[in-house]
């Protein structure tokens, strides 16, 4: 199958650094590990091209420099221009990441749009972007912004949406339910493996390492865990992968908590890196603070297949991915002294963190590798219109 991968957010490069880009990479793979042929319809590439990916077609529409209303409306015609491009490339099928102002996925499938040959679609949607921008950013054209997303929701084919919460939010904004999936996050199993551990278990008083991979920003918690860790007994190492606006600001907080010795920061890690350093940790972390969470971290699914005995709150999906505490520690979200006994406690029981490691890294191989999800997603896009409920 000829697939049209279209990527139309500017914060987005098809090859950055960033969870989104990881994501945006692994579905890519999977798509090609299964014979399909990819190419990409994107505003911003970036430049930590994999190796594996070297040979992808990747078609850039450059948007004109600027900020707010007139960014925006750059973006609204850069979908115009690869929807056209799009509808005279042959393609089988459109797959579209949810882009603010973009409406690709409705132009090129919607009968009522006038497409001369409706082209099937997935709109992969991973937040409820409009509440998000208007939060985090800025947001100069909101009802542009709330048009073309009715559009997409009401016009692609299938909505594949990352959580329940997510496809709640669909289905509230007017999408049809026969069209709205789940698809949770996923893991390139053969990219993210275990470590070769050694046989026998670390002396008494070893240093642990603990790991967090992500972006630095407030909505990870990456502050509780330095609370957390300077609350701990055990000797705990921190290898934080990842960089973010928080950066300076966490560095900062290590050092009034006297622990900066104790803590690694690395910045931005390029993805092909990431397998190397998961390989390092002994211990995986996903301090989410209370709050809403309606997202599936990807973060978590990467411990897993990499074998890492995880501590993460309790919050979202994370309950179940962790089945309930048997592929790892769950703790309250928002509680410091919570995370730091925990941290100590699996620190101080190798034999435990085996049993969570050999566990997590069969579920992930079973359950959650991007082959999986988006084979099961084009199935679902096959199938009759009432069983995809």
């Amino acid at each position: 199958m000829r697939i049209a991968y279209a990527l139309l957010d500017p914060g987005i490069g098809v090859f950055g650094t960033k969870g989104a880009s990881v994501h945006v990479q692994e579905v890519i793979r999977a798509l090609r590990a299964d014979g399909h042929e990819v190419t990409v319809f994107c505003t911003r590439t970036d430049d930590e091209i994999p190796a594996d990916l070297t040979d992808l077609e990747v078609r850039r529409h450059r948007l004109p420099r600027g900020t707010g209303a007139e960014r925006e409306q750059a973006v609204a015609e850069a979908a115009a221009a690869i929807a056209a491009q799009i509808a005279a490339g042959g393609f089988d099928l459109v797959y579209e990441r949810y882009s603010l102002f973009s409406d690709v996925a409705a132009r090129l499938s919607d009968p009522s749009t006038g497409a001369a040959a409706p082209i099937p679609s997935i709109l992969e949607v991973n937040a409820p972007l409009i509440a998000e921008q208007r939060q985090h950013r800025s947001l100069a054209d909101e009802p542009a912004a709330l048009a073309a997303t009715l559009r997409q929701l009401h016009g692609a084919s299938v909505l594949s949406c990352v959580s329940e919460a997510v496809a709640e939010w669909t289905l509230d904004e007017g999408a049809d339910p026969a069209r709205v999936i789940v698809t949770p996050n996923g893991v390139n199993t053969r990219r993210i493996t275990p470590a070769n551990r050694p046989v026998t278990a670390p002396g008494p008083g070893s240093p642990v390492t603990v790991g967090f991979v992500g972006t630095l920003k407030p909505w990870h918690g990456t502050d509780l865990l330095l609370r957390a860790l300077a609350r701990t007994r055990e000797n705990l190492r921190l290898d934080i992968c990842g960089t973010g606006p928080q950066q300076a600001e966490l560095e900062l907080l290590a050092a009034e908590l006297g622990i900066e010795d104790r803590i690694r920061f690395r910045g931005a890690v390029a993805p092909e890196h990431v397998p190397g350093i998961l390989h390092g940790l002994d211990i995986a972390t996903a301090p989410y603070p209370a709050g809403e969470h309606y997202f599936s971290p990807l973060k978590v699914y990467e411990y897993l297949a990499a074998g890492l005995p995880t501590i993460a709150s309790a919050i979202g999906t994370i309950p179940d991915l962790l089945g309930r505490g048997q592929l790892g520690v769950l703790v309250a979200p928002g509680d410091v002294d919570a995370l730091a006994r925990a941290l100590d406690e699996l620190a101080a029981d190798p034999a435990r963190r085996t049993r969570l490691a050999v566990a997590s890294r069969e579920a992930a191989v079973r359950e959650h590798d991007w082959r999986i999800r988006c084979r099961e997603l084009l199935q679902r896009l096959e199938a009759p219109a009432e069983v995809r409920t």
